[in-house]
């Protein structure tokens, strides 16, 4: 038939595109704000949204720079600073979006936004961890979309890793 339901699920952002550098104004260099996500319709089945941003080429590993669920299924995207209903704690201490901070002068890092489609809605409650619903999703995940930027840090500044 054709219809928006044969889409796939896809993420994206109108700050940077698949694979390329995310603005400064997103990272721990200037305003630290979440971007702007777009999504297609998610799959039949989805009872909620979570969303996650890692750097999976941290010196200590896989880091959460946030974490975020309680999403409507009929939601399209959130708008560039805009807080989850709920939201959990990122591994740069804080609850809430931590944006790219890469260590001085390291290569660019990769950032993996995720979107997860999810059969029912996650009952955690504020300042959960990656984790948790990282268990969660071995029961309830529908579908997860990916959309990966990338951000480095040269000389001077704030010297955080991640």
């Amino acid at each position: 038939m054709g219809d928006a339901l044969d889409a796939p699920f896809t993420l994206t952002s109108p700050a940077f595109e698949l694979g390329e550098p995310i603005p400064p104004r997103y990272t721990c260099d200037a305003e630290n704000v979440s971007p702007a996500l777009l999504w297609t319709a998610p799959p039949e089945g989805t009872r909620s949204l979570a969303i996650a941003m890692e750097d999976p080429d941290a010196p200590s590993g896989e880091f959460v720079h946030w974490l975020g669920w309680g999403l409507e299924p009929h939601l399209r995207g959130l708008p560039e600073g805009v807080e989850r209903p709920l939201e959990g704690r990122n591994d740069l201490g804080g609850v809430g979006y931590g944006g790219p901070c890469p260590p001085l002068d390291d290569p660019p890092h990769e950032y993996v936004f995720r979107l997860f489609a999810l059969a029912t809605a996650p009952d955690f409650p504020p300042g959960s961890r990656m984790g948790e619903l990282r268990e969660f999703l071995a029961e309830e995940l529908v579908e997860a979309v990916e959309l990966t930027g990338t951000y480095a840090r040269r000389g001077g500044g704030d010297r955080r890793r991640s």
